[in-house]
């Protein structure tokens, strides 16, 4: 069948005056091609060819019935209809399912929203920065803490997510806000819980059940493989992420916990996109339980340590002296309000300035003092004495006599 180009040329060779034997010679056509569609009024249709048959035609019925169950894996449709004598392939098979297959669908879920002072949602992430001075990429962790009714976020950064870091982060996060929700909402992470008994209850970390006894608050976990229970803290880790982190630059991450802060002051006086409030607002209206008395929870802010026999022990990865003569022994030590207090027997025998970077060493003033004259030993060594002059026993002379005879074989 020729194209319309092909019979628009044809009709204007005519209209030349050229006669269908002089048209045929000049565009290669036969006498009668060319005289069927001079005739013709307009373009010709083509005509339909029909429709070769398919070996899928006599399981279609088989395949209507799958479908009409929900079943559209075309590898379980194959291996049915292969049973029935199906002897082509995959393929055509896939073709034609794929026209009766439903879009892909996102569960729905119920929001769920809480009341005042009811809920706290927690979780930790991961991010990577360059160190611009040896340009290694490096890696921190940052805790989020979000309030489920007024959204109010508090964020800070570690270089460690063990379940003491995790339990200072979540004080200071209860201390930002003023005080305590009902329930702590986490995923199951092991600084929470340690596994799940026969009951199928979880095991709760011990320290972090201690803690929960102490402010007052139930600890819930959410359900596996279900991180949207805890959507609120999940959007305000991608919030941090994506609003706080890109381009950021920091000395340390104290500095970048400092900036934190007045970035979290900054955003819970913002109009929240959920609430159409402020979250500062609401926080009012949260009627959080407050937090116990300092020393009824001091003892979770603290940790044990041993101290190196250089008079040194190591901290967040810092590591800071202590008066030699506690080497070897184990200490206590504090993480408080930018001080690191360290303890032995209750008594404070060292205070420093916090210090972020890693691999550093902190000095105590005066911490090798009197060292060298003790020859670096805590109790002295025993010694002799020099007199200033001789004082020889007198012994009476029976004494050795008696000696003599000892000696006489």
């Amino acid at each position: 069948m020729l194209g319309s180009g092909s019979i628009i040329m044809l009709h204007e060779l005519q209209a030349r005056g050229k006669s269908i034997r002089a048209i045929a010679r000049e565009t290669g056509h036969s006498r009668n091609t060319v005289r069927k569609y001079l005739r013709a009024e307009g373009i010709p249709e083509r005509k339909p060819r029909p429709k070769r048959g398919s070996k899928l035609d006599p399981y279609k019925d088989t395949i209507q019935e799958l479908m009409n169950l929900g079943i559209f894996n075309c590898e379980v449709i194959y291996e049915r209809i292969k049973e029935e004598g199906y002897t082509g392939g995959r393929t055509i098979l896939r073709d034609y399912v794929r026209q009766f297959r439903p879009p892909k669908q996102v569960p729905a879920v119920c929001r769920y929203e809480t009341k005042p002072g009811q809920q706290a949602q927690v979780d930790w992430g991961e991010y990577t920065y360059i160190d611009e001075e040896t340009g290694e990429i490096r890696k921190l962790y940052v805790f989020v803490m979000v309030l489920g009714y007024s959204r109010a976020i508090y964020v800070e950064f570690t270089n460690r997510c063990d379940v003491r870091t995790f339990i200072r982060c979540l004080i200071h996060g209860f201390e930002y806000f003023g005080g305590v929700t009902d329930i702590v909402l986490t995923d199951r992470m092991k600084t929470v819980i340690l596994g799940t008994g026969e009951n199928k209850k979880p095991i709760w970390n011990p320290t972090f059940e201690d803690l929960a006894a102490t402010l007052g608050f139930i600890s819930k976990v959410c359900r596996a493989r279900r991180p949207q229970t805890k959507g609120k803290v999940e959007s305000g880790i991608d919030f941090v992420k994506n609003n706080f982190l890109p381009g950021r630059k920091f000395v340390d991450y104290g500095d970048l916990n400092r900036q934190a802060i007045v970035w979290c002051e900054k955003k819970n006086r913002r109009i929240h996109g959920t609430t159409g409030e402020r979250p500062i607002d609401r926080l009012k209206k949260e009627n959080l339980k407050p937090l116990p008395a300092l020393d009824k929870y001091q003892k979770f802010l603290e940790e044990a340590r041993k101290v190196h026999k250089d008079g040194f022990l190591s901290f967040d990865g810092v590591r800071y002296g202590v008066p030699w003569q506690y080497s070897g022994k184990e200490v206590v030590v504090r993480d408080k309000n930018g001080k690191i207090e360290i303890l032995y027997d209750g008594k404070v025998i060292a205070v420093h300035e916090k210090h972020y970077r890693s691999r550093s060493t902190v000095f105590l003033k005066d911490q090798y003092k009197g060292l060298k004259e003790a020859e670096g030993m805590f109790y002295p060594r025993p010694k002799a004495i020099k007199l200033s002059s001789l004082e020889v026993e007198k012994r009476p002379l029976g004494v050795y006599e008696s000696l003599l005879e000892v000696g006489t074989v």
